[in-house]
């Protein structure tokens, strides 16, 4: 790579491409590298707009989604558009920031769309031998920062479409960029384009009561100005369309209330950009030049007496908003409390299905991010990202579940972490049964919750100090044992909840936006359309062809030491000893106790700027903040038995899945030194070079004690033949990440596949045991539920949830 010098054209192969497209004005209108690298050093996402079709007339694209990205070479740097046939790889995390790509083919930009200035990469190869993180160890002794931009430093947003911002890569309620406003903006112009409103009339302020009877009276003449305080805070929604002409398409609801009644307020279009991130439950503001509407509720019927929406625009008229400093909040305006519905614990079990709640506790797990999708009218419509939290209070030994989606706060959640006071608000319980009799409980999101969290440095401060249910909560956390606490802090890793049923009949009955049986081909198919970090779960039928157990050596590393593959069928013989070094017969409970943690690096330079040299975690004083505000595949060898139920198997027999389990599908230990390093590697793929990780990041830090080992099951479909490489990581009793169901059974095979785990009332047999008890599957039907997630390029992780018995 050329020293990082402003290169000349011979030594710059990217300034020798663009300058060779731009003295060609007669010939090829494109030009493409040759062999040398380049390395992409950020990718940025956006929706697009009507004049997309000017822009790319060849594309056949179905995506809402574009993408700019910027290319380096080392020694100059570009910001480009990406062709829409580019999306694939960018929605599968093969192309991402910090990937290797060569063969880039670029074109001029299109000067009768007003894009003559910019280039466009219409195709590229991304270069796999380097790895997902090639970019940066090839820039490792470079500052990208300071390579300089080839034609001078390009505009803010996005090149090919009239937008104001961009969209964050895996969400669409999630700001993105520095257009969104942290501070409120300059005082705004008083004049309007439109309509008139002289000094007296912005000065004066009316009830929402009397705003509301004027405007259902007909008459639409502005009253004045609104005093109210916000009750809660939406997420923020981005509605943007390919076929509409609006710069910044995004809306957010806020429920206000003052003395004499409540309403909607909706924040429209850069007023959200200006606004959003200030505005927060608790505070008083003053609306002015506002226009009023039937709400949404009530134009669709869901409401059975007319309710009013204040809408607060950028033109006709152009809203103004104040925030009224506390100390000139007088009691006469007799505003509402703060609203809240705190429960703990203890009391989740008691309340209705659908309850409405506000939860405090300590965070002791955070999963990984992972991707669903959200389906309109039964059509999929956009991927919503979340994660799973477990929190405990003072109330409870058995942890708060909550499934935690976008709250429209990245700067908020980004940064929860185990051991930290989190506050969730406007939770939604959500019950589940694994029977007639056992159920189980989670929270989810609405459209108001909120989250707060110590030890972000963010605002706001939480506005519910004070209150009765914190004051106790702070009570007990005085007296709690912070080390049994962080004993149990566990982070990312595969994780399922509710369980599933341990009935067949009673899964298929019950189950929730899934399809039912398919083939192993179907499955295939669709596995190859998730994208990245989707889970999906599948049913279907098949038999177990050979089962290994691989342990966890004791060190805190783990090695790949498994049982031999138990034969299960006149068609699948015994592994040949020797075949593989790395198996060999383990003699060792399945899951211990405890195990040694490995000491662990230290922190990357780019990550230790803030609190991370605090090697001291004190819960009470964190909570303080709430108080005072600021694979390679074994080959099977067949013969010819007519009574084996499966169809024969060829070399070319499709496979679907990993032979080994991947590395993020382990949970581990949570490091408090290293917390923001950690939080980052489980997250999903990062958009720019300077948050970027090393690949193998993760593996610097112990898998949890939680885990001492997994079963992998190769799989053959009764409809097809396809052959499936499945992770099985059965809970166990003791075991506080993977509990068993409060369900006994005999332990056999059968049982224990069914319930997802061993029997919480007896010791769990050894792995040696279960491996030599293997032949009880030999030929045995079962209709297989496997939860299928896209970890990023061609890593699809197959987990086996529970496996039905067919009779």
């Amino acid at each position: 790579m050329a020293a990082l010098s402003g290169g000349s054209s011979e030594t710059c192969p990217l300034k020798s491409t663009l300058n060779r497209l731009k003295s060609n004005t007669s010939g090829s209108p494109r030009a493409r590298t040759r062999s040398e690298p380049l390395y992409v050093i950020s990718l940025d996402r956006y929706g697009r707009d009507s004049d997309f079709s000017i822009r790319f007339p060849d594309s056949i694209s179905m995506s809402e989604s574009l993408f700019d990205a910027t290319l380096t070479d080392g020694d100059c740097k570009i910001r480009v558009s990406l062709d829409p046939a580019i999306n694939k790889l960018i929605s599968r995390n093969k192309l991402h920031c910090g990937s290797v790509v060569r063969n880039v083919e670029f074109s001029r930009g299109d000067a009768d769309a007003g894009d003559g200035e910019s280039f466009h990469v219409s195709g590229l190869e991304v270069d796999r031998l380097y790895g997902g993180d090639g970019a940066l160890r090839a820039l490792s002794s470079v500052n990208v920062r300071t390579i300089p931009w080839m034609f001078g430093e390009p505009r803010a947003g996005p090149l090919r479409a009239r937008r104001t911002s961009y969209l964050p890569l895996w969400n669409n309620y999630d700001f993105c960029g520095e257009m969104w406003r942290d501070t409120p903006p300059s005082e705004p112009d008083a004049e309007d384009s439109e309509e008139e409103l002289d000094v007296a009339d912005i000065g004066s302020t009316v009830s929402l009561a009397k705003v509301r009877r004027h405007f259902l009276s007909g008459s639409r003449r502005y009253l004045g100005a609104l005093c109210v305080r916000i009750l809660h805070k939406s997420k923020l929604m981005y509605y943007g369309k390919a076929d509409q002409k609006c710069d910044s398409p995004y809306k957010a609801e806020l429920e206000v209330g003052d003395g004499s009644s409540s309403a909607c307020v909706v924040l429209w279009n850069t007023v959200c950009l200006d606004w959003y991130r200030i505005l927060h439950p608790g505070q008083v503001v003053r609306l002015c030049r506002y226009r009023v509407k039937e709400s949404y509720s009530s134009r669709t019927g869901k409401d059975s007496e007319p309710h009013i929406e204040i809408s607060l625009n950028s033109r006709n008229p152009t809203a103004q908003i104040y925030i009224i400093p506390k100390n000139q909040i007088s009691p006469d305006w007799a505003l509402p409390d703060l609203p809240h519905s705190f429960t703990c614990g203890q009391e989740i079990s008691s309340c209705l299905e659908g309850h409405i709640c506000d939860v405090i506790g300590v965070v002791i797990f955070v999963g990984r991010s992972e991707r669903r999708v959200k389906r309109k009218d039964g059509q999929r419509s956009e991927l919503e990202e979340y994660r799973w939290i477990q929190m405990v209070d003072r109330t409870s030994d058995q942890p708060i579940m909550i499934k935690l989606f976008s709250t429209s706060q990245p700067d908020v959640q980004s940064r929860i972490c185990p051991m930290a006071l989190v506050v969730c608000t406007r939770l939604k319980l959500i019950r589940s049964a694994v029977d007639g009799a056992t159920t189980f409980d989670y929270l989810t999101n609405t459209s108001l919750t909120q989250v707060y969290c110590t030890g972000t440095g963010s605002r706001p401060v939480m506005p519910y100090k004070g209150i009765r249910p914190i004051r106790q909560f702070l009570h007990w956390l005085r007296r709690v044992d912070e080390r049994s606490l962080l004993d149990r802090a566990v982070v990312g890793g595969y994780f399922s909840y509710p369980p599933l049923p341990v009935s067949l009949h009673y899964y298929m009955e019950n189950r929730q936006r899934e399809a039912g049986l398919i083939s192993g081909g179907e499955m295939k198919l669709e596995c190859e359309k998730l994208n990245y970090r989707e889970k999906q779960r599948f049913a279907i039928q098949c038999v177990i062809t050979a089962a290994c157990y691989h342990h966890r050596e004791a060190s805190g590393q783990y090695q790949y030491s498994d049982l031999p593959s138990a034969p299960l069928s006149p068609r699948v013989p015994r592994q040949r000893e020797g075949s593989d070094p790395y198996r060999t017969p383990v003699k060792r409970k399945l899951f211990s106790s405890s195990s040694p943690r490995k000491r662990l690096a230290p922190p990357l330079q780019s990550f230790t700027t803030e609190d991370d040299a605090e090697r001291d975690c004190s819960l009470f004083d964190g909570a303080m903040e709430f108080l005072v505000g600021e694979q390679d595949d074994d080959s099977i060898d067949e013969d010819d038995d007519e009574n084996f139920l499966t169809p024969p198997t060829s070399p070319t027999t499709s496979r679907l899945g990993l032979t080994r389990v991947a590395i993020e599908t382990l949970p581990r230990v949570f490091s408090y030194e290293r917390r923001h390093v950690q939080i980052v590697a489980v997250g999903m793929q990062v958009n720019s070079f300077h948050k970027l990780l090393p690949q193998r990041e993760l593996e610097s830090f112990s898998p949890a004690s939680c885990y001492t080992g997994y079963f992998t099951l190769t799989m053959r479909a009764l409809s097809d033949g396809v052959m499936l490489d499945v992770v099985f990581l059965p809970a166990a009793p003791g075991n506080l990440h993977w509990m068993p169901l409060p369900l006994s059974h005999d332990n056999s095979w059968e049982s224990v596949l069914s319930h997802g785990g061993f029997s919480p009332h007896a010791p769990p047999p050894s792995p040696a045991d279960l491996i030599a008890t293997a032949n009880q599957l030999t030929n045995q039907r079962l209709v297989c539920v496997l939860d299928a997630c896209a970890l990023g390029g061609e890593k699809m992780e197959l987990v086996l949830n529970r496996a039905f018995p067919l009779r």
